[in-house]
């Protein structure tokens, strides 16, 4: 009997641990992310802060410690473009090594990463170059998942929608099959818009929302119910349960009301970020390693609820 069930135990854990080898390349059908087989596949994990900030996150052990111990599908890097000092049109190759680190270490631990250009602001020709060499040296990998705009902030649907066919020409000449993900005005808000006017004649695109639950409330989620029934698929690339700052208090109560609906939905989501900055969101202390490792005593309280959150739903 207990070789029998230290059989199960060890096919369970070879499952996990073949996160991508057993979903395969992702698509999208409809409204839905699905794998290779065509079931139904919510993505489920975190996103390092800026590389331009926290750079000492962004490297492989991290990244197997949050697949192993928080278990994450997904890991999330977002390379600042204009933050920061060593932000990426600084210095390019400072960012595309700390970036890269992180990609071989999802490849490596076979799970999923979102390669985040982490900006406000349009910076198409420095996009279009990096998003045309990432796409070459990556673009086999069914790992892969691509984030062209973080987050929009002033720009309109207009200007954020030619943005992203430009830069999504140059990565489907590249890379014709890897999730791409669309960002949408105010901070990832508006998503209505896209769904009224979507970008045409590509496949595997999906329009990426935000959400912060101590600020965003019941209407966020009321206008992506009205985008999914208009056909607009969705990712919560980023979120947090707290305000849209990144700091005051942790509300629990909104953030579990997110949860519920993200899970009734099959929506794949990201939780904001790994990183020891001083605010409420960022879930690290200053005592945790820089090569994962952790603590409880070295996670704040937003680490140690979006842990829960991770080991429970990720089976």
């Amino acid at each position: 009997m207990k070789n029998i069930v230290l059989f199960i135990v060890l096919i369970s854990f070879n499952l996990q641990a073949q996160f991508v080898k057993k979903n395969g390349q992702l698509r999208v059908e409809g409204t839905q992310l699905v794998n290779e087989n065509g079931n139904p596949i919510v993505l489920r994990g975190v996103s390092l802060g800026w590389h331009s900030l926290w750079p000492r996150f962004y490297n492989k052990k991290t990244v197997k410690w949050l697949k192993e111990d928080w278990n994450c599908n997904v890991v999330r890097a977002a390379m600042g473009i204009e933050f920061g000092s060593n932000n990426y049109l600084e210095n390019p190759s400072f960012s595309k090594e700390k970036l890269k680190a992180v990609i071989d270490g999802a490849i490596k631990e076979d799970i999923y990463v979102i390669i985040d250009w982490h900006s406000h602001n349009v910076n198409l020709e420095e996009a279009k170059i990096f998003f045309n060499t990432i796409s070459k040296e990556y673009g086999n990998y069914p790992n892969i998942i691509y984030e062209v705009f973080n987050e929009p902030d002033y720009e309109t649907w207009e200007e954020v929608k030619a943005y992203s066919e430009e830069i999504i020409r140059v990565i489907r000449s590249n890379d014709p099959d890897n999730i791409i993900l669309v960002g949408s005005p105010k901070w990832d808000q508006e998503v209505q818009l896209a769904a009224a006017d979507p970008i045409l004649g590509y496949t595997n695109l999906m329009y990426t929302m935000h959400f912060y639950a101590a600020t965003h409330e019941k209407w966020l989620r009321d206008r992506v119910d009205q985008a999914l029934k208009d056909g607009l698929p969705i990712f919560i690339s980023e979120s947090a349960g707290v305000e849209a700052s990144g700091d005051g208090v942790l509300n629990k109560e909104a953030w579990q009301e997110y949860i519920d609906w993200m899970e009734s939905k099959k929506l794949s989501w990201i939780t904001w970020s790994i990183s020891d900055k001083e605010e409420t969101c960022s879930m690290l202390l200053k005592s945790a390693s820089s090569n994962g490792h952790w603590k409880l005593s070295d996670l704040k309280e937003s680490g140690i609820k979006t842990r829960e959150y991770l080991r429970a739903l990720n089976k």
